[in-house]
């Protein structure tokens, strides 16, 4: 908003100050920044990091295998994970030794998470493995892509947006300094013959 209110120095005024007028420009030009380059940098970003991801969630799908896990026995003492990337937002899994085929028909056995709270000996549950049947993490989904993608970019645009008005901010700022620095040495010129008998006053 201060952006704004500094076009009023643009109004025609006889006291208007050549330094008005340049605060005037800065004003201007922080708001067609803000107006312009916010948005085309978060546009671009986004761009760029929709296609990175997409193809990354392409590669992920193609090289990773959904196959199904037996439960041999639960890890003790094993502590509760949260997998942020399921579709209720938080389902619990916990870690446990099962047994599995890989896509190549090789058995394998080893500590993995499962999913659910408490898995029982004998129960079935789904994991995802690379071409030789060791497990990797669930490949990325192409809507959670998006949503990365959309958040980099509104993320880059505010970015973008302060970056542009702590520069105008700063700008301001040196000009004020020197505006007023300009005036204290005038004032000295001017100050000491001030209520001085034949001075004027």
């Amino acid at each position: 908003m201060r952006t704004i209110s500094g076009l009023w120095r643009w109004r025609h005024n006889p006291l208007r100050r050549a330094t008005d007028l340049a605060e005037a420009w800065l004003a201007l030009a922080g708001l067609v920044l803000i107006l312009v380059l916010a948005p085309l940098a978060g546009v671009l970003v986004g761009g760029v990091t929709e296609e990175a991801l997409q193809r990354s969630a392409r590669e992920q799908q193609a090289a990773r295998h959904r196959v199904t896990a037996t439960v041999v026995r639960e890890v003790k003492h094993s502590p509760l994970d949260v997998d942020p990337e399921s579709a209720s937002g938080g389902a619990v899994r916990s870690r446990v030794i099962a047994a599995w085929r890989g896509p190549d028909g090789s058995r394998h056995e080893g500590p993995v998470v499962a999913g659910g709270a408490r898995p029982h000996r004998g129960g079935h549950f789904p994991m995802w493995t690379d071409a030789h049947g060791g497990p990797v993490a669930r490949p990325l989904d192409p809507a959670a892509a998006t949503v990365h993608a959309v958040l980099a970019a509104a993320g880059t645009a505010l970015a973008a947006a302060a970056l542009v008005e702590t520069a105008r901010r700063v700008t301001l700022w040196r000009m004020v300094r020197r505006r007023h620095a300009r005036l204290d040495r005038e004032w000295e010129r001017a100050g000491p013959d001030w209520g001085r008998t034949g001075a004027g006053s």
